[in-house]
């Protein structure tokens, strides 16, 4: 319980996901929010001027969860490749977890996905962008080739728009293993292997060849 004087934007969103999981998206109010943090609603409303700003910001809370643990392994060191791969596994696993860990929350919060698609959009901008930033790393290793990145250089604005092309194409081309519309299929034993075989695919086509 908390006093409306120490309230925080954190524990409303904590409490938001605790309603949530108790109640579904159907029925957890603002109230419901308020009276777990044993505040008034208007003091949740202070936060949040609304239920779907209260329920956009915690399912931006929600997406964001791996983006700290992906930027370090995107802005890490050593060879692109590697890098490229671990970041692949680890939003890999992540999104896995929350699928495994808490199978009715996250089914809760597909339905708040489908409505802030600009909170979806915004986070696979972010992630996109991470993969950019290893490939980029890569075509300026010559790890990777800049003919099939599309890029010549990695200066001028078509280079940066083909390597941003590519980083698209690689996050759409790993979506079975992110998007939770495939959720049920990660749990198969045979979920890595396939994995690891589209890796292969997505690294040959894309290192340089000595």
């Amino acid at each position: 319980m908390s006093t409306d004087s120490a309230l925080t934007a954190e524990q409303i969103l904590s409490a938001t996901e605790d309603v949530l999981r108790r109640f579904g998206p159907a029925k957890a109010t603002v109230v419901d929010v308020a009276r777990t943090l044993g505040v008034s609603h208007g003091s949740v409303y202070r936060f949040f001027p609304s239920k779907a700003a209260l329920r956009e910001a915690v399912t931006e809370r929600w997406l964001d969860q791996a983006h700290d643990e992906l930027r370090l392994v995107a802005t890490g060191t050593g060879p692109a490749a590697e890098r490229l791969h671990r970041w692949l596994t680890t939003l890999f696993a992540a999104k896995r977890r929350k699928a495994f860990d808490d199978p009715q929350l996250f089914a809760t919060y597909m339905t708040l996905v489908g409505e802030n698609s600009h909170t979806v959009d915004a986070h696979i901008r972010t992630l996109i962008s991470q993969i950019a930033d290893i490939v980029r790393d890569g075509v300026e290793s010559k790890e990777f080739d800049p003919a099939r990145t599309g890029s010549t250089t990695c200066t001028d604005t078509d280079s940066a728009a083909h390597i941003d092309s590519t980083a698209r194409a690689v996050f759409e081309a790993t979506a079975h293993f992110h998007d939770p519309a495939h959720a049920a299929s990660w749990s198969d034993p045979a979920a890595d292997e396939r994995f690891e075989a589209l890796w292969r695919l997505i690294l040959g086509g894309l290192a340089a060849r000595a």
